[in-house]
């Protein structure tokens, strides 16, 4: 190989060194980013948990018809995953535990499964693989609304009620530390306390600075509801399925920014190591080079000496 070629291979690595380790330093600003709203609006989420817990002895909640479980011929699924690249398995990790909680243990067939997808990655494998796409959404920015996934909440409650759907499960990556994102499957409706409340408790990260905090939640008794219990609940359980989606998509951001920034991370180290290899070898051919020179040069004088 010549030189000028080795020469050109050096610098281009440099380059994508220079590239990986922005898109690294990014990735990691994002990521404490979307961590961090999750776990700041994690206080509105237990109060509106707390609200479920109290009312969730009364027959009220026990007989509300988005918290009764049923035999389950239509499932609703929706799945969390990104628009972009450069994030190693981690879509393909979602859609996997989605394809597993839908078909795991029976056979369900697809005509029978709706399709919400939050992202382009899940939309483009579920959309080739012949299931219905009741919606797709981009995934692109990191400020979502929680007005956005009030829309998809009214819309899979409504389903629900209307007999679409006999439950709607959520998969999305759940963000565990810098290192550790797991493919999450979660049961939205039927609404459980239990359900939300693992919903709630996944919100916090297994190191870090705000690792340390429980979720406690009390039930009494007795709870009196005013002004009545279908009117509280049908504003409160549209809006804790919302809440729950809303910090799905929060993980799915964080483990997103986590996992892009370890595979820049790696991109980079190893831009690294292949710099340095190609530097021993410019040195070496360019050592030769010299040698051989070095070597014609002397062997000319010598004959023009002789």
């Amino acid at each position: 190989m010549a030189l000028k070629d080795i020469k050109a291979k050096i610098l281009a690595t440099k380059r994508m060194h220079t590239v990986t380790r922005a898109m690294e330093a990014v990735s990691a600003v994002k990521m404490r980013k979307t961590q961090q709203s999750a776990f700041e609006g994690r206080a509105y989420a237990r109060a509106a948990l707390s609200i479920l817990a109290r009312l969730s002895g009364s027959r009220d909640v026990q007989g509300h018809p988005l918290t009764k479980a049923r035999e389950v011929k239509r499932t609703a699924l929706v799945v969390v995953t990104s628009d972009k690249g450069l994030a190693g398995a981690l879509s393909s990790g979602v859609i996997k535990a989605a394809l597993n909680a839908v078909h795991g243990t029976v056979a369900i067939p697809i005509d029978s499964i709706t399709v919400f997808a939050y992202g382009k990655k899940g939309d483009e494998f579920f959309s080739r693989r012949g299931y219905t796409i009741a919606k797709a959404y981009e995934n692109k920015r990191d400020d979502v609304p929680l007005s956005v996934m009030q829309e998809l909440s009214n819309e899979l409650s409504a389903g629900f009620l209307a007999g679409e759907y006999d439950e709607v499960i959520a998969v999305y990556s759940n963000f565990r530390s810098t290192f550790e994102q797991i493919p999450t499957v979660r049961k939205l409706l039927p609404l459980s306390v239990e359900g939300i409340s693992e919903i709630v408790r996944d919100i916090r990260p297994a190191k870090g600075k705000w690792s340390t905090e429980e979720v406690t939640l009390v039930s009494p008794n007795a709870y009196e509801v005013e002004p009545s219990a279908d009117e509280v609940l049908g504003i409160l359980i549209p809006r804790l399925v919302a809440i729950s989606l809303y910090y799905m998509l929060l993980e799915s951001k964080a483990s997103e920014h986590s996992a892009r920034m370890v595979a820049m991370k790696n991109a980079s180290d190893k831009s690294k190591e292949v710099t340095k290899s190609l530097t021993r070898i410019y040195n070496k051919v360019r050592q030769a080079a010299i040698t051989r020179e070095v070597s014609e040069i002397v062997s000319g004088r010598e004959a023009l000496a002789t």
